[in-house]
């Protein structure tokens, strides 16, 4: 037999606290999340800022790591490791990124994209 006990109906108070409660999560994610397109991508050697490059152009980059040069595909608005050199590839798998405050890090390698849009983005880097 089981211990389970019923719960009484919710009472009309209930629904419209959790209707309140969707329709606040709801607005806080149309209102907080960005999804604003990047327009500029920095490059990260260990510390140092490798270089900035526009997004706006198609070209393939070698950049020199701790462990080997890491390939980096710059395509029309979009960015990716192409390959590096470490063991886990957790890198390459990121796959194409977009939009700004994406990032994508190679740790064994110490490379780090990041993307930047025209207005700035808080993430948890930031914070």
């Amino acid at each position: 037999m089981s211990n389970f006990k019923h719960f009484p109906k919710p009472l009309w108070g209930d629904w419209l606290v959790i209707g309140f409660s969707l329709g606040l999560v709801i607005l806080s994610f149309f209102t907080l999340w960005s999804q604003q397109p990047a327009t500029t991508l920095r490059i990260r050697t260990g510390s140092t800022v490798f270089g900035e490059f526009s997004l706006m152009q198609t070209k393939s980059l070698k950049i020199p790591g701790k462990i080997g040069v890491s390939a980096i595909d710059i395509q029309q608005g979009k960015v990716r490791f192409k390959q590096s050199p470490c063991n886990s590839q957790y890198c390459v798998h990121q796959g194409w990124l977009q939009h700004a405050g994406q990032v994508a890090i190679c740790i064994p390698n110490q490379v780090s994209i990041e993307l930047i849009g025209a207005v700035p983005t808080m993430d948890t880097l930031n914070y």
